[in-house]
């Protein structure tokens, strides 16, 4: 074991995602496990501004596995931008005995965790987000239980979308990338989908889209709009004032952040737990998690946040082919 780690500390930031709960227990447990102390950050980092932290045993993450939500709580925090705040929250860290501190969630918590290892704080990131958006990564804390949630309501908005013979908008999470959108709409077997790496705002096609099906016989038309489209209510209106069909427009929300996760998600929020605290065991700091190939690898933070990612094309281009 490293020296200098002694005690650990963990937060969750930006957006809460099934399967934190399940990160959080493996981090403690890990880290007991090798004779080091955990302490829990709660809110984030604006938590850690206010030093609202806890000491953490085996005991405090019993019974949490098949939670979802966080524990720990979650805050978006404006102030950690600044260099003077990124310095105290280092300091902070410092007075309560953290060497080492884990962060679980998306792009801007990792911009915060490379700047405590800036001033001095050994980090390790880990992806936190149900948008399945880090670029470094093929898989995320809480997207397969977020994708499982949206495609049975998807499902269950389907029976009475075909009982009414009606064209049907689901709007899913996802306002900067559109991953549930796409997986939702294989899945769901929808006409079409609206994301905003690939719809260029040309209804006249939807609408061409809709009427087409309707003339050779289709009882229902399903439309998964991504979050960051939107106006499904007013897209709704337009569709059925061009088309004559009856459309109605479903937001799902905050349905797909909440419940038990699945056992991908606890298995694989597990598995990086453990690999952030061997990471920091190992003397790693400004590194991220990540899962590519089939495999847990970690990047340097800087290197990871520099990535860009796009929709699988070939998926894409699949699910209009299924459509037809």
């Amino acid at each position: 074991m490293s020296k200098s780690i002694k005690t650990i500390g963990i937060l969750t930031s930006g957006g809460d995602a099934p399967g934190m709960n399940a990160t959080i227990r493996a981090v403690v447990r890990s880290a007991l496990a090798q004779g080091i102390n955990v302490k829990g950050i709660r809110r984030g980092y604006a938590g850690l501004l206010e030093e609202d932290i806890i000491d953490m045993d085996a005991k405090s993450v019993s019974d949490i596995i098949q939670r979802g939500g966080t524990i720990l709580y979650t805050a978006r925090c404006k102030r950690f931008r600044e260099p003077e705040y990124q310095k105290l929250g280092a300091d902070i860290c410092r007075k309560h005995g953290i060497d080492g501190v884990v962060v679980i969630g998306g792009d801007g918590s990792f911009q915060g965790a490379s700047k405590l290892a800036n001033n001095g704080i050994n980090t390790i990131g880990l992806p936190g987000t149900i948008d399945l958006d880090i670029a470094c990564t093929d898989y995320t804390i809480g997207f397969d239980t977020a994708v499982n949630t949206a495609m049975e309501a998807i499902d269950k908005v389907r029976d009475t979308s075909t009982s009414h013979e009606r064209c049907s908008i689901i709007e899913v999470m996802g306002r900067n990338a559109g991953y549930i959108a796409l997986w939702c709409g294989i899945a769901n077997g929808a006409e079409e989908i609206l994301t905003v790496e690939r719809y260029d705002g040309n209804e006249q096609w939807l609408i061409d889209s809709v009427l087409e099906k309707k003339k050779v016989g289709k009882k229902h038309h399903i439309i998964v709009n991504a979050e960051g489209i939107g106006d499904s209510y007013g897209l709704a209106e337009r569709i059925e004032k061009a088309t004559g069909v009856e459309t109605r427009a479903t937001i799902i929300g905050h349905i797909q952040r909440g419940g038990s996760p699945t056992c991908k998600d606890r298995v694989y929020a597990s598995v990086m737990g453990t690999k952030a605290v061997d990471l920091l065991v190992a003397g790693k700091s400004n590194r991220v998690v990540g899962y590519k190939n089939g495999e847990f690898v970690d990047y340097d933070i800087q290197e990871a946040l520099s990535m860009t990612k796009d929709l699988d094309e070939y998926m894409f281009q699949m699910s209009r082919r299924l459509s037809r």
